[in-house]
């Protein structure tokens, strides 16, 4: 198990960018895929990217492609959501994911996932 907390959430005009972090607890996060998803108010929540143990393999969302992009930096613990040309459509509640997987696999369902930070607010304003 680790503790994910997430940080770098806020308020930012449509266009802009933001970059959020979640640091992760523990000596084994080498071993975990790593997923960003977000809810929305009346909304479910939903993948946004995801990237597996190595960082070889990443996934986002149609709605995000070409726009954000996921990295990790196992040395520090940390998974990045990097998230340019925002649009308000994106203003949500983000949250980090973690789940021990292994062969490298990219775990892409809040289901599996068994490790999660307590969220972080993204408002992007028209």
């Amino acid at each position: 198990q680790v503790q994910l907390v997430e940080s770098g959430g806020g308020l930012v005009q449509a266009g802009g960018s933001l970059r959020l972090s979640c640091a992760a607890s523990g000596r084994t996060f080498n071993q975990y895929s790593m997923g960003w998803f977000r809810q929305a108010p009346g909304k479910e929540r939903e993948l946004v990217s995801a990237i597996n143990w190595s960082g070889s393999v990443t996934h986002f969302a149609d709605s995000v492609k070409d726009r954000f992009t996921i990295s990790r930096d196992n040395a520090k613990n940390t998974v990045y959501l990097q998230m340019n040309s925002l649009k308000p459509e994106d203003t949500a509640v983000y949250y980090c994911a973690g789940k021990r997987a292994t062969y490298g696999r990219v775990v892409l369902t809040a289901e599996e996932y068994d490790n999660w930070g307590q969220g972080t607010q993204v408002t992007v304003s028209s």
